[in-house]
């Protein structure tokens, strides 16, 4: 069976929880006591500072989510920006920071778990470090027996936490003293120096809102949703956290407040306090508190080891690292080997680092701030190269200031960590770069977007700037890939056989797709968990698309996708998988699912890549008509020509039709035409007439039309009806469709220019 990839709906409020679910963990639960040993009351402001860092870089994190909803990950953007080699430092730096963030969070889980259950020193590991080894082996084990959190689990999660750190907000408020919060020394006992110090120690509270973007590809209308959860959640963290802090600090003097479990302690100073000498107050206030960190601290955990696993299944599609980490679990579905190998790393942090929480802090945040450094320069380059697909719904404020500035803040408060997580960030960063030209270099075959700037501007760019770029390309065999959208068992083996053709032309490989339409009665979840009957029919057809692509020897991979949509979800396929060409059947073309508004939101933009469309269930490519009159999409069809003739050995024939008396120049305009496209050894045709009744003349003496579309767009001719395509269904012949992408207006995609 292939990669399975589920179409989830995930509305604003579910996905803001993913992000302040992950946020409110072992950062407030932990390290407020820690911090404010470092700083003093002045610490709230250094969650502050670190609030501001971390919504400067939010906004580009917006921006690059909103641009490519269906990548995911700051992973993703820095390797089609900057390259593979950034992209390596991007990925082995999230990857590790994930796992130093849950060991982390699982030593937050063994503080706070110690005082609910005794636990016992084990060789060298303390009791804090035995509950945290425990924790981490037991979401380890969650996520590779696939047991995962819901948007809905999450969400009631988050409602659980926020109502119990508002009633300790409130209860903090009645408790509060200022006298305490500046009673040992003022606001400032080491200094104002001491606030960034201190911000770098509590930035890792803030790793979460990052993750919003990597289910990017499950939100409902990302381009309004996904930057209002990113920017809200951190905004609503920052202010939790400032208010939580200071009521801590004026409950609680800083030097006495606990570095393993403060909020709990304040809770039982706090509660008692402000409701009277009721009894047993105190206990069960610290009591729900440690609930609600145990809680908060297995959530964020989970869902860290969660995400490792799909940066590993990232890099390892990329061909960065070895596709050996994703190998699937035959029961569970999972990717069991890069869950161990992540679980092992979360081990070995534990257990080597596990009583000095603010190493584990630090190397948690320094590396995603690594991370966060490039994806600000990312930002820069995907907009300054112009890339066509780059059309954010979302766009930073004040560019090119803000990502300087998120660029700059974030390797910025990386020199006021220690100089252990420095090092230990530099090797990471260092181990990487040796991957990469040892390993990565050879095997991927994505340039970035960087490098290929450079390239089409040699003439125009220092000879040592060119010389780096080339210095650091990747070597792999480039070569595109063919996506290949199957419904129906009927058109399969012609939809293959034309993919494959193109990808053994190419040099490139076919992407097989089920897209699986549910009714939107049923709760996508649902539907992937009593999946049985989808299973057997997609295994059926994507096997039978396996055992077709081999005839013409072509890296061939499949996918099941579940989705609410049907023709629409082929263009978020394309766009998410990278594809260099879509070939499906005309059929779905017609109607999206039934959902007319869906549709319509579809076509009114450009192609995510060029198209190639059926009509008819079989297809004999040995006798092959391309009509043309010119034009971007005609370019395409001379490029199916040439795949055919070249691997099928098609006999290759050009058409032009022209008004009577222009057969002189029709059979000139042709003859160049197919010189330039690398056709001169086709038959020249050239018949006159309007195009729709040569069609109907002569299509049916071949056994495949090529066609390549007009500039009229793709809603007037599939909505309204065209003479061409009332003459493609008349036709006996199978017509294979092909239209390039193009920069038309939203006016011009809409209602066409021009005429058929």
């Amino acid at each position: 069976m292939g990669d399975e990839e589920l179409a989830k709906d995930l509305g604003l409020v579910s996905a803001m929880t993913i992000g302040i679910g992950t946020m409110i963990g072992a950062g407030i639960f932990v390290l407020p006591g820690v911090a404010a040993n470092e700083a003093g009351p002045i610490v709230v402001v250094s969650f502050v500072v670190g609030g501001i860092i971390a919504m400067v870089n939010a906004f580009s994190v917006s921006e690059l989510g909103t641009a490519m909803p269906k990548a995911g990950g700051g992973y993703y953007y820095i390797n089609k920006s900057l390259g593979p080699m950034f992209g390596s430092i991007a990925g082995m730096g999230d990857w590790m920071g994930l796992a130093f963030a849950s060991a982390f969070y699982c030593i937050g889980f063994g503080q706070y778990l110690v005082s609910f259950v005794p636990l016992p020193e084990v060789a060298f590991l303390d009791p804090i470090q035995v509950g945290a080894l425990f924790a981490g082996l037991a979401f380890v084990g969650v996520n590779y027996i696939g047991a995962k959190e819901t948007g809905s689990v999450q969400t009631v999660i988050v409602t659980i936490l926020l109502s119990i750190l508002t009633v300790f907000a409130v209860a903090g408020f009645f408790s509060f003293d200022y006298g305490t919060l500046t009673g040992n020394g003022g606001l400032t006992p080491y200094g104002t120096g001491a606030i960034l110090p201190a911000t770098a120690l509590v930035f890792v509270s803030f790793l979460g809102y990052a993750k919003i973007a990597t289910v990017a590809e499950e939100l409902k209308n990302p381009g309004r949703n996904l930057p209002i959860a990113i920017i809200g959640s951190v905004a609503l963290v920052t202010v939790i956290y400032a208010v939580l802090v200071t009521t801590m600090l004026g409950v609680v003097p800083w030097p006495e407040l606990s570095q393993d479990a403060p909020v709990a302690q304040a809770a039982e100073v706090a509660f008692p306090a402000s409701l009277g000498p009721i009894g047993g107050v105190a206990a069960a206030a610290g009591a729900v508190m440690t609930a609600g960190a145990l809680l908060a601290t297995a959530s964020s955990a989970n869902a860290s080891i969660l995400a490792s696993a799909r940066i590993n299944f990232a890099m390892g599609r990329d061909k960065i690292v070895t596709n050996w980490l994703n190998e699937i679990h035959p029961n569970y579905a999972t990717p069991y080997r890069s869950i161990l190998v992540t679980g092992a790393l979360i081990v070995v942090f534990i257990a080597a680092l596990g009583r000095d929480v603010e190493t584990l802090a630090k190397a948690a945040s320094v590396l995603h701030l690594i991370v966060y450094a490039l994806l600000n320069v990312g930002l820069i380059v995907f907009r300054e190269a112009d890339v066509p697909e780059y059309d954010p719904d979302f766009t930073v404020p004040l560019y090119p200031i803000t990502p300087i500035l998120g660029a700059v803040l974030s390797l910025g408060l990386v020199a006021f960590m220690d100089s252990i997580e420095i090092a230990l960030s530099g090797a990471f960063v260092v181990a990487a770069v040796v991957w990469y030209f040892l390993y990565a270099r050879e095997k991927t075959d994505r340039k970035g977007v960087l490098s290929e700037y450079i390239q089409d501007r040699e003439a125009e760019l220092p000879d040592r700037v060119v010389d780096a770029a080339d210095a650091v390309a990747p070597t792999g065999t480039e070569g595109p890939t063919i996506m290949v959208a199957l419904a129906n068992p009927r058109t399969e083996g012609a939809l293959i056989t034309l993919a494959s053709a193109l990808a053994k032309h190419e040099g490139g490989r076919v992407l097989a797709t089920h897209i699986v339409t549910v009714p939107d009665q049923t709760a996508l979840d649902t539907a992937a968990e009593n999946r049985a009957r989808i299973d057997d029919s997609s295994e059926s057809l994507l096997e039978a698309a396996k055992e077709d692509a081999t005839a013409f020897d072509v890296p061939v991979e499949t996918k099941t996708i579940l989705s609410h949509r049907g023709f629409e979800e082929v263009f978020d396929a394309a766009r998410s998988n990278d594809a260099d060409t879509v070939v499906m059947g005309y059929g779905g073309t017609k109607l999206a699912g039934g959902r007319a508004e869906s549709t319509l939101d579809e076509l009114t933009h450009d192609l995510p890549c060029d198209f190639l469309v059926l009509d008819g269930e079989t297809v004999d490519i040995s006798d092959v008509l391309v009509p043309t009159a010119g034009g971007r999409s005609s370019d395409l069809s001379a490029e199916v020509a040439r795949a055919l003739r070249d691997t099928a050995d098609a006999d290759i024939s050009l058409l032009h039709a022209v008004d009577e008396g222009g057969e002189a120049d029709g059979e000139a305009f042709l003859t160049e035409w197919a010189a330039e496209r690398d056709l001169g050894d086709a038959t020249i045709r050239v018949e006159s007439g309007d195009i729709q009744s040569v069609l109907t003349r002569v299509g049916g003496e071949y056994s495949l039309v090529v066609l390549g579309a007009t500039e009229r767009g793709l809603l007037s001719r599939i909505v309204r009806g065209s003479p061409v395509f009332d003459t493609i269904e008349s036709l006996e012949t199978p017509v294979l469709l092909a239209e390039r992408p193009s920069s038309r207006s939203l006016w011009e995609r809409l209602v066409g220019r021009g005429e058929e």
